[in-house]
């Protein structure tokens, strides 16, 4: 038997050109996704060019909006996705959320991708020294 489990989806409501951009993100971040560590890197850092820091508000908002026109985001397997989308939909806000890609310091060590602005975890539940950070792309 299989349980399927999803993040709580945002009920906010999205003009149709914030659910454009926002689709637009999430199939970008399922293209880039598939790249190695380093490529997705490399890629972020000329994308992020010289945005500006986005703040926690700006970063969960635009997690918000991917998760609200994004079942396949939403759920608890695809952090790599959902992280990407939410950096790419900040960056064509006009900032950039840092993205990061770790383990969690206790075990079970499994990968994880995420989310961080004005030095916090954006909606992760988590605190900040809960994951070793391997990759970081601010």
């Amino acid at each position: 038997m299989s349980e399927n489990v999803v993040l709580q989806r945002s009920d906010v409501r999205l003009t149709v050109r914030e659910k454009w951009a926002a689709r637009c993100a999430v199939g970008l971040a399922r293209l880039l996704e598939r790249r190695s560590p380093e490529r997705i890197s490399a890629t972020l850092r000329r994308i992020r060019g010289s945005a500006r820091p986005a703040t926690y508000a700006e970063a969960k908002a635009a997690r918000d909006a991917v998760l609200a026109v994004s079942l396949r985001c939403s759920g608890l397997g695809a952090c790599l996705q959902r992280s990407l989308a939410v950096a790419l939909l900040c960056r064509m806000r006009g900032t950039w959320a840092v993205w990061c890609v770790g383990v969690p310091r206790r075990p079970p060590f499994a990968g994880h991708a995420w989310v961080e602005a004005e030095g916090r975890l954006v909606e992760e539940g988590v605190g900040y020294d809960y994951f070793s950070r391997l990759i970081t792309v601010d």
